[in-house]
């Protein structure tokens, strides 16, 4: 009998006496830091701004603190300590200088901002929320999704759909902010207090409220190249309508190579302060959805949780359902971002052999 024989002896008798002898093959997703620029980052308090009174933000940015610590990679600050040094210091994060400002103190790269816009405990619970990521250092500009990513390469291909559509919807929106014309805001009126209406005395009221905010001045066009290979120097005009229009592409125009990181430089380039975020997720979970379910499925079966009632009870437990939406968020963060790596093959043997 060859080799190839009592290997299918072996397979046909675990499976005809109804106790498997083989393994169970399962493939880990695994994750690391493709920012090295942002290796060591502050949690602040998340905010709550659900309707949920109960929901603690300490707690969900602890729960943040435990799985962002877990990837490779990064360095994370307690949160107390986080929270030590706002109350010392008298930050209240209402700004990008806020944040910046809070980074610096605490000597670390990055500082995110996070805020929980909704909220629900009950079965099936649901969860949104929202994280930015400020840098100490005002010369970094945002990371859209999209970069890092094998575009222009053999494997473009197993670039997963969503995340397609999310890098190109990002270039997209950010090409169309250059192109907006601007325009004057409405003045925001606050009303005063009505007084009291058997006051004899009251005066009418009068609004109040902030100045006219000014018109942005329009972006400054430069010389470029068109797609038929023509320069446009700066100043050519086209007609349009009746208005006179000069083409070509603003300076701030976002490039779709920009996508694929640049060469070093022999120096460092010309710092350009930004006060946006460096990195911005936005998502919702909720627990009847079929991905997310298969998702908690997975992450529960390779944290080897001893307690009774498997994935289904992470969806009764409010905290444990908080923790899996903070591990969801980080990892769809860095996988839109370059950060995911090749999945861990876990071979688990049945107990009885």
């Amino acid at each position: 009998m060859n080799r190839f024989s009592a290997v299918l002896l072996l397979v046909t008798l675990a499976t005809g006496s109804g106790c498997s002898l083989l393994p169970e093959i399962s493939h880990q997703p695994q994750y690391h830091n493709p920012f090295p620029q942002l290796s060591k980052v502050a949690i602040a308090p998340f905010f709550n701004l659900s309707g949920e009174a109960t929901l603690d933000g300490r707690r969900v940015a602890q729960a943040y603190f435990h799985e962002l610590q877990s990837v490779p990679g990064f360095e994370v600050v307690p949160v107390h300590v986080v929270e030590t040094a706002m109350r010392d210091y008298r930050i209240e994060l209402r700004s990008a200088e806020d944040a910046r400002r809070l980074a610096q103190i605490l000597d670390v790269d990055a500082v995110l901002i996070g805020a929980v816009t909704d909220y629900s405990p009950y079965y099936p619970p649901r969860m949104s929320m929202q994280v930015e990521w400020y840098a100490a250092n005002p010369n970094y500009h945002p990371i859209p999704p999209g970069y890092g990513l094998p575009w222009g390469t053999t494997e473009e291909d197993q670039i997963p759909g969503p995340l397609i559509f999310e890098a190109e919807f990002a270039l997209a929106k950010a090409q169309m902010k250059t192109q907006t014309p601007a325009y004057e805001k409405l003045p925001i009126q606050i009303p005063s207090p009505e007084p009291p209406k058997h006051d004899p005395n009251a005066l009418p009221n009068r609004p109040a409220g902030p100045n006219v905010p000014g018109v942005e001045e329009p972006n400054h066009w430069r010389d470029t190249t068109s797609s038929d290979g023509a320069v446009r120097p700066a100043g050519h005009q086209q007609v349009v309508g009746d208005e006179a229009v000069e083409l070509g592409l603003p300076p701030d125009w976002p490039d779709p190579r920009g996508f694929v990181p640049p060469p070093p430089l022999k120096r460092p380039p010309k710092g350009r302060p930004s006060n946006e975020p460096v990195i911005k997720h936005t998502k919702a979970y909720h627990g009847h959805d079929a991905d997310f379910t298969e998702a908690l499925s997975s992450y529960y079966y390779f944290r080897n949780d001893a307690r009774f009632g498997g994935w289904q009870s992470y969806l009764q437990r409010s905290d444990d359902f908080v923790r899996f939406c903070c591990h969801m968020h980080i990892a769809e963060t860095l996988t839109a971002r370059g950060g995911a790596d090749q999945t861990r093959v876990v071979w688990r043997w049945p107990a009885i052999r």
